[in-house]
């Protein structure tokens, strides 16, 4: 089902919509539809309540893990093994 919204602009900003839209040969709704869709993929996906709990049930974990001076020994004799370009 489609909902009708209603949003009051200022000329000015009104124009810039419009001319934007010219660009891009489409028109002030579609325009419109599009920028509403870019802002909604930029908004967070989840609520940061939600993540902190997930970030926390992984700290509590206890993996096995080397000791990192260990770790960072290894990492770096890889980097040795790697080839050159």
């Amino acid at each position: 089902m489609s909902k009708r919204l209603q949003v009051i602009l200022q000329d000015p900003e009104y124009r810039d919509i419009q001319r934007a839209a010219r660009l891009r040969r489409m028109s002030i709704a579609e325009w419109v539809r599009q920028a509403l869709v870019q802002a909604r993929k930029s908004e967070p996906s989840r609520e940061v309540a939600s993540k902190l709990e997930v970030i926390r049930a992984a700290a509590r974990m206890d993996f096995p893990a080397a000791d990192i001076d260990r770790m960072l020994e290894e990492i770096e004799q890889g980097y040795g093994l790697g080839r050159q370009p």
